[in-house]
């Protein structure tokens, strides 16, 4: 599908390059971006050939945050509604219950970022550029993150005197701490690469011209000789259950997806290793198997 703010190329080994291409505006995020990103994680990296994503920015920049260039309410929303937690409950529940909360209410960065944590394959950060508010944010909700010398990371929205977004408030404390979040949104500072390594919100810092090799290096190391519903599982095990209640809850899903890995490409693996020899998987990671409650918000 064509896009009108992003690029979506797919290499011979099943490595996506996902590209911001808003080049002349910094790749600043509007509506159309938000709807697009979306599309991108829900349509086009499901399908099986598709076996990781890498997101990076065309031109000098990563994302510059919002579009704040737009008329009426910059991030999208319905000034007349009066929503509540209730009413936004029911709109969850049944979106045919107050159906302008899809697009008048709920944050068009976090629709993103459920879809990221909703793909079943490795999705990997390459932070070229000044990455910004939803620039920011949205990193986190990725598996990794790779930035250039020249990246520059802010959490900035307590000088616009807003909130961070796009379910930072989940994802954030979990990559870096709930101290280290908390100060960073505080202060609202910009962030060099050396701080947001020390931080550990990126693994590593790289030249510019070796950003991208790097991060598709990182993509095959995830990917080659792996089984797409072993990493699909373990992808959903790891970022679901390190919120579990109970350690409990990790044994039930746990004890369903090793029953499943190991009757299915569990058996080419053990024979792999037995007759040692690279493992020629065959499922698809269109048919993980559901190892999680019905309680369990997929939203």
């Amino acid at each position: 599908m064509a896009y009108e703010t992003l690029t979506f190329d797919v290499d011979a080994d099943g490595i996506a390059l996902l590209t911001l291409n808003r080049p002349d505006a910094l790749n600043s995020f509007t509506v159309t971006m938000a709807r697009e990103l979306e599309e991108v994680f829900t349509t086009d990296a499901m399908a099986d050939e598709v076996r990781a994503v890498i997101v990076t920015g065309a031109g000098r920049a990563f994302c510059a945050g919002m579009d704040l260039s737009a008329e009426g309410n910059v991030f999208g929303l319905d000034e007349s509604l009066h929503p509540t937690p209730e009413k936004l409950a029911e709109h969850l529940a049944d979106p045919a219950k107050h159906p302008e909360y899809a697009d008048g209410v709920r944050d068009t960065g976090g629709k993103v970022t459920l879809a990221i944590h909703a793909l079943p394959k490795p999705v990997i950060a390459a932070v070229n550029g000044p990455a910004v508010g939803i620039g920011a944010t949205m990193l986190c909700a990725m598996d990794a993150r790779l930035a250039s010398s020249k990246a520059k990371i802010g959490f900035v929205f307590g000088k616009l005197g807003i909130v961070p977004e796009a379910c930072s408030s989940y994802f954030l404390p979990r990559v870096v701490g709930i101290p280290r979040a908390l100060e960073w949104l505080y202060t609202a500072e910009i962030l060099d690469p050396d701080q947001a390594l020390d931080g550990g919100l990126v693994r590593s810092i790289h030249l510019p011209d070796e950003l991208l090799p790097a991060a598709f290096e990182l993509a095959r190391k995830f990917t080659q000789n792996r089984s797409p519903v072993g990493t699909a599982l373990v992808r959903q095990l790891i970022t679901r259950n390190a919120s579990a209640r109970h350690p409990l809850e990790a044994h039930l899903t746990d004890s369903l997806a090793m029953f499943y890995a190991s009757i299915g490409d569990g058996k080419e693996g053990v024979a792999a290793f037995l007759e040692k020899r690279n493992p020629e998987f065959t499922a698809k990671a269109s048919e993980v198997p559901d190892v999680f409650l019905r309680s369990d918000l997929q939203r």
